[in-house]
C-alpha cells in the first residue's frame, strides 16, 4: 500500500491508552491537513471493532497499552480481508526501537513531532505476517499472545487465552475448546505449544490442555490415563509417550486417583 498513490485523502485511526498522546496525534493531523481522522481507540479491544466497522488505511497504534500490546494488535489486523498499514508508536525502550529497524517495521518515537509523522504516513505500508513475528519475538515480555483470533465470516472474535481449555489438532485445522464453545484456527499445534508453554501441556500428538483446566487425572483398567477438565464433561486421553511428562508437572497440584 502506497498513500502517496492516491490521490484522496488517507483515513486514519489512533490507538493509544493515554489521552495526552491521543490528542497530540490529533492536533498534528489537523495540522498537516492531508489526512482524515476518522477515530480513536483507547484499548485494543476497541481498536479491532472500530478497524472492522470503519476499515482505515493507517492505524497509529501505541505498543505498549494495558492488557495486549499494539503488537499483537497489529497481528490480528492481519487477519482482516484488507488490513490497515501500521505504525507504531512508542515513548521508550531503545531495544524496541532497535526491534522496529531491524525488521524495517514504521514506527515514531514520542513525542512526535509533525515532520516526523508526516514522513511516516507517506511511506506507510502493511505489515507481513513474518515481520510481525521477528518484531514479537524481539519483545519477549509480549511473546505470547494474551487473545486468539477467530474470523466468522467478515468479523473477527477474540478469544482469551485463559478461557482455552484445549485444542484440538484435526486435518488441516486446530479446533479450540473454549468457555463459549469451540472454534476452529489455521495454525500449527507444534507452534502453539511452545508459544503457551507456560500454561498449556502436550498431552497427546493432537492435543494440547490448559493446566488450570484441568480437574483430576486417572488411569483405567488397560493402563490409559485420561484427563477430567473442570466444568466440562469432556475426558482427554494421554498418551503413552507423554504420560511420564504429564503426571511429573501434575505430581502435586492434581487429584491422581487410580494410579
Amino acid at each position: 500500500m502506497s498513500p502517496t498513490n492516491d490521490p484522496a485523502k488517507l483515513r486514519i485511526l489512533i490507538v493509544d491508552d493515554e489521552p495526552p498522546a491521543r490528542e497530540r496525534l490529533q492536533r498534528l493531523l489537523s495540522e498537516l491537513g492531508e489526512y482524515e481522522l476518522i477515530g480513536q481507540a483507547e484499548n485494543a479491544t476497541v481498536a479491532l471493532q472500530l478497524c472492522q466497522q470503519l476499515q482505515p488505511d493507517v492505524v497509529l497504534l501505541d505498543v505498549r497499552m494495558p492488557g495486549m500490546s499494539g503488537i499483537e494488535v497489529a497481528q490480528h489486523l492481519n487477519n482482516l480481508n484488507e488490513p490497515p498499514a501500521v505504525i507504531f508508536t512508542t515513548a521508550y525502550e531503545e531495544y524496541a526501537v532497535d526491534a522496529f529497524e531491524a525488521e524495517a517495521i514504521g514506527y515514531l518515537l514520542k513525542p512526535i513531532r509533525k515532520e516526523k509523522l508526516e514522513r511516516a504516513l507517506q511511506h506507510a505500508v502493511r505489515l507481513s505476517t513474518n515481520r510481525l513475528q521477528q518484531l514479537n519475538n524481539h519483545h519477549s515480555e509480549h511473546a505470547a499472545r494474551t487473545h486468539l483470533c477467530v474470523k466468522h465470516g467478515e468479523v473477527l472474535r477474540l478469544i482469551p487465552i485463559q478461557e482455552i481449555r484445549y485444542f484440538i489438532a484435526e486435518k488441516k485445522y486446530i479446533t479450540i475448546h473454549h468457555a463459549r464453545g469451540t472454534d476452529l484456527i489455521d495454525e500449527s499445534l507444534k507452534d502453539l505449544s511452545v508459544e503457551f508453554a507456560e500454561h498449556f501441556m502436550r498431552i497427546h500428538r493432537n492435543s494440547l490442555v490448559a493446566e488450570n483446566a484441568i480437574a483430576s487425572i486417572e488411569r483405567d483398567t488397560e493402563g490409559q490415563y485420561k484427563i477430567h477438565l473442570r466444568d466440562s464433561a469432556d475426558t482427554l486421553s494421554v498418551s503413552r509417550r507423554h504420560s511420564a511428562a504429564v503426571l511429573k508437572r501434575l505430581r502435586g497440584t492434581h487429584d491422581e486417583s487410580n494410579l
